[in-house]
Parts: structure tokens; sequence; C-alpha cells
């Protein structure tokens, strides 16, 4: 699931960045988009469970967009760009969200608009021993969780077709916080945030 779930992305965003702006219908318009932000969620309650947060993460993503009744659909994934501290000196861990989402994208002025999402996904986290891995061996297990999503942001156009867009996410992870996988990594909490910032650019009209 968890390499599917990326290479869908990866594809998605290749696949966008083939058109160029006048090969949209007029009607159209689609958008890639690159970011960074970080991840929120409660502390650690009595469980004594690691809360799943902060590091910084980078996110990928595209989405196309029927200008008629602004609905459209998006493709993203979010990784923590380094590793994180489950356990000190014993295991790391990297959480990779993916979603598929419904996209309804209003125009508040010519240069500004919302992203408003929701969809659904997948969660992998890896979790690794620190330490060099072994030549020809994985450092890490993996644990994979089916996720709910919702996300919006408020988008400008500073120069042409570019825009920024500062964001917030809600992932609800799924059995994120019961011992239920086989290598038994959980965290305290099944809900969490991605906040943060994405640069794009749009292909085809409306921006202009």
């Amino acid at each position: 699931m968890r390499k599917l779930a990326f290479l869908a992305t990866v594809f998605a965003c290749l696949f966008f960045a083939q058109f160029a702006s006048a090969q949209f219908a007029s009607d159209q318009q689609g958008d890639l988009f690159i970011g960074g932000g970080t991840l929120l969620s409660s502390s650690s309650s009595n469980s004594g469970l690691p809360a799943e947060k902060g590091g910084t993460y980078l996110n990928l993503g595209g989405d196309v967009v029927f200008f008629r009744h602004h609905l459209g659909f998006n493709v993203e994934t979010a990784w923590r760009a380094t590793q994180g501290t489950y356990q000190a000196e014993e295991i790391n861990y990297r959480p990779i969200l993916t979603d598929f989402n419904a996209l309804y994208q209003p125009h508040l002025g010519k240069k500004l608009g919302l992203d408003l999402m929701g969809g659904i996904g997948a969660a992998d986290t890896r979790f690794y021993a620190p330490g060099p891995s072994v030549p020809g061996e994985a450092n890490y297990e993996s644990t994979d969780h089916f996720m709910e999503h919702l996300g919006g942001g408020v988008r400008y156009y500073v120069w042409h077709h570019v825009f920024i867009r500062p964001e917030i996410h809600y992932y609800h992870i799924q059995n994120n916080n019961n011992n239920l996988s086989d290598n038994g990594f959980n965290f305290n909490s099944n809900n969490v945030f991605r906040v943060g910032a994405s640069i794009g650019f749009t292909l085809g009209g409306g921006s202009d």
C-alpha cells in the first residue's frame, strides 16, 4: 500500500507536468505544488506512548479543477524530512502521509482563492534502528493505517501563474494509538494536524 500510494502521487505530478497551459480546456486548470510544514498532535497521555508531532515535513502534490462548479480532485504526499526519535537511542521513525481528495476551489478575487479538500488515504510509518544499515537489508519496519483527511488553504497568486498557499491539514489515522500492528509500534493519538505552506504553479486559465 505504501509504495503504491507514494508512486501514485509522483505519477500524478509527472502527468500534470507534461501539459502546457494551452492544452487544458477553457474550463479546466491543473496545479503542481511543493511545500513544507510540521506536524501537531496532543501531548503524550497516561498511556506513555509518544506523541506524533514536530519535525520538518515536505509535501508534493497536484490537482485538476473544473471551473464551472469549482470542483476537482487532488493527490498529495507529505513525509518527515529526517527521522524522529520514537525511543531514545533505540528506535527512530518517519511518517509518510498520502491522501486522495475531492477538491472545492472557490475564487475570492482576481488573485485570491481557497482550496478546500476532503478524502481518504494511507499513513505509512517507518521505524528504524539507529545506526548504519546492513548492505542489502532493509533497516526499518513499517506500519500502514487507513486514514481520513480534511484540509484547507488560502491561495494567493504572487506572480502570473505562481501562487503561495498557507494551509492546514487534519488526519484521522485509524488505529494509530492501538497495538494492532505486527511490530507493536503506535502513538498516543489517532488525530494529527499538519500546518505549513506550499508554493505552486497553475497550468491553464484562472490565475490572471
